[in-house]
């Protein structure tokens, strides 16, 4: 009886996190993550759409969920993009068009991140659906590319991180819907 009493206990108490799981186009985002040594929640989640074809579902995980892309990017703290393929994308057509956003938030920084913006596109595999891409940026450390489950690279600096993930929730963002819903602060 007490062992039921007990694993009872813990079912209730799991379903607040459940509830707290986001469901995108089918991908179930769970309410929090571990990376860089710490636990991220969920701040936000969205389907990346290309000529009405989804092409992934993303899910934005930082240490202090927010709502304005500014403090989100200013502060330097752990933060994860994961993006979940929906159908499958050869790795340079992907790696330039998060390219091209990414060019499109660099501004006057775009000359001194060039090289490794190089460098982060020349680590796009070729994705297939159902994959998981991840971006984390560890302060101190950088941003690593996680593909088919493993870690294919890291690019330094804050910098790089922060015109990175102004793609998704910078001032010129690939979609200002999906920009909404990664901001929705958990």
């Amino acid at each position: 009886m007490r062992a039921r009493a007990l694993c009872a206990a813990v079912v209730v108490s799991l379903l607040p996190l459940q509830a707290l799981a986001k469901d995108v186009a089918g991908v179930v985002f769970p309410p929090t993550v571990e990376a860089g040594g710490k636990v991220l929640k969920l701040n936000g989640a969205g389907v990346r759409s290309r000529f009405f074809i989804k092409v992934y579902a993303i899910g934005l995980y930082l240490e202090r969920p927010g709502t304005d892309a500014r403090t989100v990017l200013g502060a330097d703290q752990v933060r994860r993009a994961e993006l979940h393929m929906l159908r499958s994308v050869d790795g340079k057509e992907m790696a330039d068009a998060i390219g091209d956003a990414f060019s499109a938030n660099a501004g006057a920084a775009a000359a001194q991140l060039k090289d490794r913006l190089a460098r982060f596109k020349s680590m796009f595999p070729n994705a297939t659906s159902g994959e998981v891409i991840t971006f984390t940026y560890v302060p101190g450390a950088g941003t690593t590319v996680g593909a088919g489950g493993r870690d294919v690279g890291t690019i330094e600096g804050k910098d790089f991180a922060d015109v990175l993930f102004s793609a998704w929730i910078g001032a010129s963002p690939v979609d200002d819907s999906l920009k909404s819903a990664l901001l929705a602060g958990g």
